[in-house]
């Protein structure tokens, strides 16, 4: 039932996805013009260069925080089994959180928390 049930899911995935472009593009009419191609923030034209460098700063910062998302995603299931898994569910999970808190420490120590480094 594993791989039959994986090739149906598949199969109206990409069912769906196709009947979906194919109604758009038989209902909607398709009209090209210099406005919709220009760059709006918001419904308000935009003031300058469309493309704006950021700070790294920012990047680093988001991708610590995918990091402890993802963490705490792991975490959850064994929640719920923290019984069952017993004192060696408890030390695997405690060898977890040991690394990932020697990486927030590492992040930490680099300045990569700081949103505005200082001069």
């Amino acid at each position: 039932m594993g791989k039959l049930s994986l090739i149906v899911l598949l199969l109206a995935a990409v069912f769906f996805s196709v009947t979906a472009m194919l109604l758009s593009r038989m209902f909607t009419r398709f009209v090209r013009n210099a406005q919709k191609g220009t760059t709006v923030e918001c419904g308000v034209p935009t003031v300058g260069p469309s493309r704006v460098q950021f700070h790294v700063g920012y990047y680093l910062f988001a991708l610590i925080f995918l990091i402890f998302d993802v963490e705490l995603v792991f975490l959850y299931p064994w929640a719920v089994i923290a019984k069952k898994a017993g004192w060696a569910g408890f030390i695997t999970v405690g060898i977890f959180l040991l690394i990932l808190f020697t990486g927030f420490l590492y992040a930490h120590k680099k300045g990569a928390l700081k949103w505005i480094k200082d001069h």
